[in-house]
C-alpha cells in the first residue's frame, strides 16, 4: 500500500499565517534577551559553578533546587532549554509559512544553530572553570544570536520585496560603519568585564590586563562611536530625511547616552553587581536599537503574494551562507 502523500491543505491555516510566524519570532527574541540577562545574573552572583557539571547540574543530579547559586545557574539553563524549543518551533513555522520565503527560513535556521552553539559554549564555560576567554566568546555569540533574532523579527513583519533606501548611500554606509564599530565596542566591553572583579565564581581566572586600561580602551571606542552617531544624525537632519528615520536616530542616541551614564556610574561606584547587570541589559538594548535604526533606512513596497514568491526565489538563488549573511548586513533587504 503506497504511503500517503503530504498535502499542504491538511496543515491548519493558522500554522501557515505570516502573522503567527511574526509573533513566534518576537517571542523568541524576548527569550534571547532573557537569556542574556539571566546569564549576566549567573556571573554577577558568583553562581557560575553553582552546577559544576554539564549538561546535568552535578554528576548525580540532573536538576537543582531553584535557590542559591545552584538555582541561579540552573535557572539560566532552563531559559536556554526554553529557547531551544522556541527556535525549533520558529524553524518549523518558517517552513510552513505561506508564502514561503527562504530569507526567513535561513535566518530561522541560523537562530537554531546559534542557540545550540550557545548551549555548547555554556557547557565549555563550566568545564573550563569559567575561563575568561570562553566567557567572552559566550557573550559575543549571544550578541550575534540577538542580531539574528532582531533581523528575523524585522524581516518577518515586512513584505519580501526588494528594499528601497529612504536616505542617501552616504548615510547607509555611515550606518553600516556605526553597526560595525558597535561590535568592537561590545567586544571591548566584554574584555573589560573579563578583567573586572565579577568572575562568576571564586577562584576564576581573569584577563591579564589592568582593569583601568581595559575600561580606558572601551570608553575611548565608545566616544568614537558617539561622535559617529552624532555626525550621522546631523547628516540626516541636513538631508531632511523622513521624520520616522530621524526619530529612530534620536531614540538610538538616547539609548547610547543612557548606557554611557550607567557605564561611568558603575565604574566610579566600584562596579556594584546590580548596576553592572543594568549595563548588560543596556548593551542588548543599544545593539537591538542600532539594528532597528539601520533597518529603518529602507522601506518595502507592499508586494503581492506573487512578488513575495519572486523575491524569495531571488534570495534562494544564493548559497545558504550568502543569504543569511546578506540578511544580517542588510536587515531590510536580503532580497537585493
Amino acid at each position: 500500500m503506497p504511503a500517503p502523500r503530504y498535502d499542504r491543505r491538511t496543515v491548519p491555516s493558522y500554522l501557515t499565517n505570516p502573522r503567527v510566524f511574526l509573533r513566534l519570532a518576537q517571542v523568541t527574541l524576548g527569550i534571547i534577551v532573557l537569556n542574556v540577562v539571566t546569564g549576566a545574573a549567573v556571573r554577577l552572583s558568583d553562581s557560575g559553578l553553582g552546577c559544576p557539571d554539564w549538561p546535568t547540574c552535578s554528576r548525580h543530579h540532573l536538576t537543582a533546587p531553584l535557590a542559591g547559586h545552584r538555582g541561579i545557574e540552573f535557572g539560566n539553563r532552563l531559559v536556554v532549554a526554553a529557547l531551544i524549543v522556541a527556535t525549533a518551533a520558529t524553524v518549523v513555522a518558517a517552513v510552513l509559512r505561506r508564502p514561503r520565503r527562504r530569507d526567513v527560513m535561513w535566518l530561522s535556521c541560523g537562530l537554531l544553530a546559534g542557540v545550540l552553539a550557545e548551549a555548547v559554549i555554556g557547557g565549555l564555560v563550566v568545564l573550563s572553570k569559567l575561563n575568561p576567554y570562553v566567557v567572552m566568546g559566550h557573550f559575543m555569540v549571544g550578541m550575534l544570536l540577538l542580531a539574528d533574532a532582531v533581523v528575523l523579527a524585522l524581516r518577518a513583519g515586512r513584505p519580501g520585496t526588494a528594499p528601497v533606501a529612504r536616505v542617501s548611500h552616504r548615510i547607509v554606509r555611515g550606518s553600516r560603519l556605526m553597526v560595525g564599530l558597535l561590535v568592537v565596542v561590545l567586544a571591548a566591553g566584554t574584555a573589560a568585564t573579563g578583567a573586572g572583579p565579577h568572575a562568576g565564581g571564586k577562584g576564576a581566572k581573569r584577563l591579564p590586563l589592568p582593569l583601568e586600561d581595559a575600561v580606558r580602551i572601551h570608553s575611548g571606542i565608545v566616544l568614537v562611536l558617539a561622535a559617529l552617531t552624532l555626525l550621522l544624525l546631523l547628516e540626516l537632519w541636513r538631508q531632511r530625511a523622513p521624520d520616522a528615520v530621524q526619530r529612530r536616530g534620536h531614540l538610538l542616541l538616547a539609548a547610547m547616552a543612557a548606557q554611557g551614564i550607567v557605564g561611568y556610574t558603575q565604574y566610579f561606584t566600584h562596579l556594584p553587581a546590580l548596576l553592572v547587570g543594568v549595563h548588560v541589559l543596556g548593551a542588548t538594548t543599544v545593539w537591538s536599537t542600532a539594528l532597528w535604526f539601520h533597518a529603518g533606512l529602507f522601506h518595502h513596497d507592499a508586494g503581492s503574494p506573487a512578488a513575495d514568491r519572486l523575491a524569495s526565489r531571488q534570495i534562494g538563488c544564493r548559497r545558504p551562507g550568502e543569504a543569511a549573511g546578506a540578511a544580517l548586513l542588510h536587515p531590510e533587504g536580503a532580497a537585493r
